[in-house]
């Protein structure tokens, strides 16, 4: 039994020296170059396209299995400018072949030299990676019943190794290029440098990663894992830092849980701060929004956690500087098949103007395209993705300048669902005043509908319209109420289905640019006849009230009153902004004596009515003679053979229209119609 086990150990052990003294003679004596021909055949003929080996084929077994070669070369079909859709200068690699038998992978080299990978794009838009290989249609159907033979064990598994050891790997040299003959863009990647250092399943893999964008540097460093035992899963970390063109460095850390079975993470983002105008003048472009401040978008920086996995995802303790303004924000979506988004965003304060193109910005090139081309035909918008939304959400604004109103303490609240959404409550300070308002967006049908709510109090109207309109023409506190209902979602739709009314009421204020007592005395001042003071005129009032309605786009106030120390005036008639038009009857009555600004008694005066009509750019007033002469003979009104001596030789006749003061049609852009 002694002789028979050590006979069977001898013959053993010789046959396992034979083995491997033949794995080191072997590539000794064999010309493994001869090969190659037949090697460059098998795989033009499996891609479809030439490839070549310029080089020598190296090729070792024992003790590492190795690899080598250089100069490969695989071509692009015919019609294409560039010869190789792929070329390697060199690449070598050696495993030890022993620990392969137990699934213990032990790299010595891995080392690819010079790759460059160029994707091509013809004029018809055919790309040169198109069609490698054999047709779809010869595709085998065995993977399938393959795969339905595997065993169930292995399904989702991670990768079939017990221990992975990589002494060193490398890719040195490498570039891409992308060339779109389509759009004629150019772009490449070069200098791509890849390094792996102490590569273990049980330790983590340093990284190192460089390039150059477009000429631009652009790196990664950072450890990676430990993957453990099972790659694939369990907690893989993550520490990442990225520099872009000396500009832009960010961080990412955290972890990354179960990637290939239930994928899920838990990160931490940080971009330092930057200045964008001054990365895309370091890349040679143009910086791609205009804005009115051309130092504007010259700081940002980002703070944020992000955690979830492929059902939802959150966002937590956002912070995002831009400029002088801080935003903290939280954000969490979920089933994003039908969207289900709850958002809670803080800003400290905010200089919107700053960040709108410039007053006139591509005006000559809109002019331009309205006289040579029509307007495009609108399409039709889908809101099929909002009907699927679920939203909950607020905003708060510390501080908001827009086109040029300055507003404060501005808290929104946003929710809906099934193509229903609701503002409740809109709230926000402004001008000494508070404005309260909600309002609502129903998309359930094809035609949007929208309603919206306004109570304002205590707005100091004169700088708020000298801050939004540039214009200084009404003063006093404003008082409001609004209820407005629209459909639709295009300009002229929306104007024609404006329903709704509202209520307006000026308190101890004045009108500026109008002396309406002075005009009332003289007629030839009213339209304009007579030469203009010195002194900027005005009148005072303690109280102007303007209620209105609006029905299908038209707006009409029935009684528009001002109360004023010395006058007294009622307007009545429409603004219909569908057509732009105006039609409105202003009687004035001069009041003769004064018993201060709480007067309410009505007193005989001079009547000079006034009519409005034209459009809203270009409105036009005329006397209203018929109306005057019809009132009659009460408290000294002029004989109708009088009327010559009011407007002596001026030729003026009823009907006939005479321009007012400039400052008429501020008057009117400031009413509710106006703008």
């Amino acid at each position: 039994m002694k002789k028979a086990i050590k006979w069977v150990l001898i013959i053993g052990g010789s046959l396992v020296a034979l083995v491997l003294l033949s794995l080191l003679i072997v590539p000794q004596f064999v010309d493994v170059q001869q090969y190659k021909p037949e090697i460059e055949k098998r795989v033009s003929e499996a891609t479809g396209r030439p490839f070549t080996l310029g080089g020598d084929l190296g090729l070792s077994l024992f003790p590492w299995v190795g690899l080598s070669f250089s100069d490969l070369h695989l071509g692009n079909p015919p019609g294409f400018k560039e010869k190789d859709l792929v070329a390697v200068k060199s690449f070598e690699v050696r495993v030890k072949l022993i620990p392969l038998l137990s699934r213990d992978i032990q790299v010595k080299r891995f080392i690819l030299e010079g790759p460059r990978i160029v994707l091509e794009r013809r004029k018809d838009g055919r790309g040169n990676w198109e069609g490698m290989g054999k047709p779809s249609g010869e595709v085998s159907d065995k993977a399938p019943e393959e795969k339905k033979g595997a065993p169930e064990s292995e399904s989702g598994r991670g990768l079939p190794i017990k221990s992975l050891a990589v002494s060193e790997f490398a890719i040195r040299d490498g570039s891409v290029l992308w060339i779109d003959h389509v759009n004629g863009e150019r772009r490449e990647i070069s200098d791509l440098t890849l390094r792996l250092e102490d590569v273990s399943l049980d330790r983590p893999i340093e990284l190192a990663l460089s390039v150059r964008l477009e000429g631009k540097p652009l790196s990664l460093k950072g450890k990676v894992g430990p993957v453990g035992k099972e790659p694939g899963k369990g907690t893989i970390p993550l520490d990442l830092a990225v520099q872009a063109l000396k500009q832009v460095e960010m961080s990412l850390k955290g972890t990354i849980i179960d990637p290939l079975e239930r994928p899920q993470f838990d990160l931490a983002l940080q971009v330092s701060p930057f200045s964008p105008r001054k990365l895309f003048s370091d890349l040679g472009q143009t910086f791609p929004i205009k804005t009115a401040d051309p130092k504007a978008l010259d700081h940002v920086a980002l703070k944020v956690n992000l955690k979830g996995n492929p059902e939802t995802i959150s966002v937590s303790d956002g912070t995002l500087d831009l400029d002088e303004s801080r935003l903290t924000f939280s954000v969490k979506a979920k089933d994003f098949s039908r969207p289900n988004v709850a958002f809670d965003l803080s800003l400290d304060q905010i200089d919107a103007d700053r960040y709108l193109p410039a007053a006139g910005e591509n005006k000559p090139v809109e002019e331009k395209e309205m006289t040579e081309a029509p307007a495009p035909e609108q399409k039709k918008i889908d809101y099929t993705p909002l009907r699927r939304l679920v939203l909950d959400g607020a905003i708060r604004v510390g501080k908001l300048k827009a086109h040029g109103a300055r507003l404060q303490d501005v808290n929104v609240k946003v929710a809906g669902k099934n193509g229903y959404f609701h503002l409740d409550p809109l709230t926000l300070r402004l001008y000494q005043g508070n404005v309260s308002s909600k309002g609502a967006l129903d998309v359930r049908q094809d035609v949007p509908k929208s309603n919206v709510q306004l109570d304002a109090q205590g707005i100091q109207v004169g700088p708020l319209l000298k801050d939004l309109l540039e214009k200084d023409f009404l003063e006093g506190t404003v008082q409001s109420t609004v209820v407005i209902n629209l459909a639709g979602d295009d300009p002229e739709k929306i104007k024609s289905t404006l329903n709704g009314k509202g209520d307006l009421l000026f308190k101890d204020g004045a009108i500026v640019g109008m002396d309406l007592a002075g005009m009332v005395r003289n007629v030839k001042a009213t339209f304009g006849l007579a030469e203009k003071g010195g002194e900027r005129p005005r009148t005072d009032f303690s109280e102007l009230h303007a209620p209105f309605t609006i029905t299908n786009g038209v707006v009409n106030t029935p009684k528009t009153s001002l109360m004023s120390p010395l006058i007294r005036v009622l307007a009545a008639g429409d603004a219909n902004l569908v057509d732009e038009t105006l039609d409105f009857r202003v009687e004035p009555k001069f009041v003769g004596t004064i018993k201060g600004q709480g007067d309410t008694m009505q007193r005989s005066g001079l009547m000079v009515p006034v009519l409005v009509t034209g459009t809203f750019s270009s409105p036009k007033f005329r006397p209203d003679l018929k109306g005057m002469l019809k009132k009659g003979l009460e408290d000294g009104l002029p004989q109708p053979s009088d009327l010559k001596k009011i407007l002596p030789g001026q030729g003026v006749q009823e009907g006939e229209s005479v321009p007012l003061e400039e400052k008429a049609k501020d008057l009117l852009k400031g009413l509710p119609f106006g703008r």
